[in-house]
């Protein structure tokens, strides 16, 4: 797995944790980060991946609730909000990363880590984001 794609996972993995334990993700982020004995190291990528989703988490979360037709935020898999809020900021916010590499990504997170239906769930939502990401403030 390459590099960046560990560190999409770590971001996923942190955001969903943080949600989970009713935790603010960014005060999780540092306590693994600080760690002395951490086993996983957290990449400066995953950082500014959460970093980017949480200074966008509202946004993210209207862009969502929008898009999905007939699924509410809290109707998706938990792992599922993780993964497309990521890609959202992905799409939306990061420069860097084309809008295919950020589904094809977030795709596979979803091939791994969610349900048989995750994939192409999150292929067509952000795609859609994708498509109206100019509406998105």
């Amino acid at each position: 797995m390459a590099a960046r794609s560990k560190a999409r996972k770590r971001a996923v993995d942190l955001l969903f944790e943080a949600e989970q334990r009713s935790l603010n993700v960014e005060v999780l982020m540092a306590r693994r980060r600080e760690e002395p004995e951490a086993q996983v190291v957290v990449p400066e990528f995953t950082v500014t991946l959460v970093e980017g989703v949480v200074s966008h988490w509202a946004s993210i979360n209207d862009a969502l609730s929008s898009w999905s037709q007939g699924w509410s935020l809290e109707r998706m898999p938990a792992v599922d909000r993780a993964i497309l809020r990521l890609g959202t900021y992905e799409i939306v916010w990061a420069e860097d990363v084309p809008d295919a590499v950020a589904i094809s990504e977030a795709v596979n997170l979803a091939a791994h880590l969610s349900t048989d239906e995750s994939p192409n769930f999150v292929s067509g939502l952000l795609t859609r984001i994708s498509q109206m990401k100019a509406t998105i403030v």
